[in-house]
């Protein structure tokens, strides 16, 4: 019997301050979390509960392996669903690669059936609204699966020292992610300084509005995280803060590709943040079974 069928056969008060203290302990440990063992998304219309990085989501869809230029990768993990919106994202990204030639784009990781906290790799991909899109392309779906699915990553797009882009970084590279920061729905990408740095150096000096959707972050040098905003309808949805209106390329990617942020000291670590309380619908969407 899985933690998940014990809980659900308590009484709901109860149950509800299990899950809560798994949701702590999963957090705190590293092991699987209850959300994990969710094989299916809930009844229901869509329904984004919560931020990214605490929260969930309802009525999920499933992205279908493949598609018009693209082939989700990686299913073995079951991190397939999201809104519907997103879905809709992910096939307007094969469509455009589509048209670019006859490589596929790699999908990775969306959320979970019912979204929630993962046990490895993401701390954010909670409430239906992330996805991860690698940069190297395919040439069929069969050979997205044979280099993804044996749990190896395509080549790093950066240098070693972390401050440009390698070789394997070019013009598809650039075409795929700026398609992706002009789509309407996008509210902000993740990615490395290195390939920040390179987007807007070669970006020209008219339209380069959608570069402020591109966020440096650690790692992130072979695929890059896409967020979209809050859809309409979705009043449970936290919004993150909105972006400022320049184009990023100044002091803060400066700071990006500085020593203090490339090797940052081992020293002087806060102290850890305490857990989020979990949404109360999140806490019952996961008893509803």
């Amino acid at each position: 019997m899985t933690r998940i069928t014990q809980v659900r056969e308590l009484g709901p008060a109860l149950a509800l301050c299990i899950v809560g203290a798994l949701l702590l302990v999963a957090a705190q440990t590293g092991q699987a979390t209850p959300w994990a063992e969710v094989a299916a998304p809930s009844a229901g219309p869509p329904e984004v509960i919560g931020g990214v990085s605490n929260g969930c989501i309802g009525g999920a869809d499933a992205l279908p392996e493949t598609g018009p230029g693209y082939v989700s990768i990686r299913r073995y993990r079951n991190r397939y669903y999201g809104h519907p919106e997103l879905l809709r994202f992910v096939e307007d990204m094969g469509r455009a690669q589509q048209s670019r030639g006859q490589r596929f784009i790699m999908v990775g990781d969306l959320s979970q059936p019912r979204g929630g906290r993962m046990s490895s790799s993401h701390r954010s991909h909670q409430n239906g609204l992330d996805v991860d899109i690698w940069f190297t392309l395919a040439d069929s779906p069969a050979a997205a699966r044979r280099l993804m699915d044996n749990r190896s990553d395509p080549q790093s797009m950066v240098q070693p020292g972390g401050r440009s882009v390698s070789a394997a970084w070019g013009p598809a590279q650039h075409s795929l992610i700026e398609t992706a920061a002009r789509h309407p729905r996008v509210d902000r990408i993740f990615v490395n300084a290195a390939i920040k740095q390179a987007l807007c150096r070669n970006s020209g000096s008219a339209d380069r509005d959608w570069l402020r959707k591109i966020r440096p972050w650690w790692s992130h040098d072979a695929h890059f995280h896409v967020r979209l905003r809050c859809p309409a309808g979705n009043p449970d949805c936290e919004s993150q803060a909105a972006l400022t209106g320049d184009d990023g390329c100044g002091a803060d990617l400066a700071w990006w590709l500085s020593d203090e942020a490339l090797k940052p000291s081992k020293g002087g670590a806060s102290a850890a943040k305490p857990e989020p309380r979990m949404p109360q619908a999140c806490s019952a969407l996961l008893r509803d079974f």
